[in-house]
């Protein structure tokens, strides 16, 4: 099959299976749009390791990293076989990259894997992998793991980051309790989703990396950046120009921008 992109998603909260909104209808469609692929290795901002750490699970588990939720929730599964043989072969492409990486014989998918995926590919028959991140490390270090999973693209194995381009859970839970989640985002929200999105497009990589100094309302729209972290993860995916495009713009709570990119396609 031809070469995949590397996807960024937001995945938003868990309710998303459950509630109707643009981004669900989008992530529903979007493994149509892109293909079955062989396998697929996630990056979820839900796993957090010092170093990095790729499943080998035979069948992961689905993991309620959630409370108080919704009950159905918690009787959905995403039985996907795992994905071994990739986890290896993303190890080994790390370990020539310069960056060592666990293997991990027990780790399931959280629900920053397993919830998109079952909007994506709801028949749970892909394998599925997923690799850890390492903040409060740099996005310099999720890009160098990214490049170095560049290969893996050409071998029908698809790269998917999941995470949420703006992640101010205050801002989002108040709206909530205000009766605000429908009004429109905040300057803020929106400043910091079209800087990001234009510097993507146009590949500015470099801008990209310090975006903390360099973007609008950065550390209002990620006071902590672990959600955005993956993005970096697809970016290095992607191929040489730096650059990807927009595939989704909607926003979730008022300021939850639940943008998605593909990169090298």
């Amino acid at each position: 099959m031809p070469s995949l992109p590397s996807i960024f998603i937001s995945h938003g909260p868990p309710t998303l299976l459950l509630d109707p909104a643009p981004v669900r209808d989008f992530l529903a469609k979007l493994g149509e749009t892109l293909g079955r692929p062989d396998a697929i290795i996630c990056v979820s901002a839900h796993w957090n390791t010092e170093t990095p750490a790729i499943s080998t699970a035979e069948n992961p588990e689905t993991i309620y990293d959630f409370y108080n939720f919704p009950p159905a929730l918690y009787e959905a599964t995403y039985p996907a076989p795992g994905a071994p043989d990739v986890a290896k072969r993303a190890s080994d492409l790390l370990c020539e990259g310069g960056i060592t990486a666990d293997l991990d014989p027990d780790r399931g998918l959280d629900h920053g894997t397993w919830s998109p995926l079952k909007l994506m590919y709801p028949d749970a028959d892909i394998p599925v992998t997923q690799l850890s991140m390492q903040w409060p490390q740099s996005p310099g270090h999720h890009l160098a793991i990214g490049r170095a999973l560049r290969p893996l693209r050409d071998e029908g194995v698809l790269v998917l980051a999941s995470g949420n381009v703006t992640h101010n859970l205050g801002d989002a839970i108040g709206a909530c309790r205000a009766g605000q989640a429908d009004d429109p985002p905040p300057d803020w929200a929106r400043d910091f989703a079209a800087w990001l999105a234009e510097s993507i497009e146009s590949g500015a990589v470099d801008d990209l990396l310090d975006y903390r100094k360099r973007a609008p309302g950065a550390t209002h729209a990620n006071p902590e950046d672990d959600h955005l972290m993956p993005l970096y993860v697809a970016l290095g995916a992607g191929d040489e120009s730096g650059k990807g495009r927009r595939i989704h713009q909607s926003y979730l709570f008022r300021s939850l921008s639940m943008d998605a990119f593909a990169f090298g396609e």
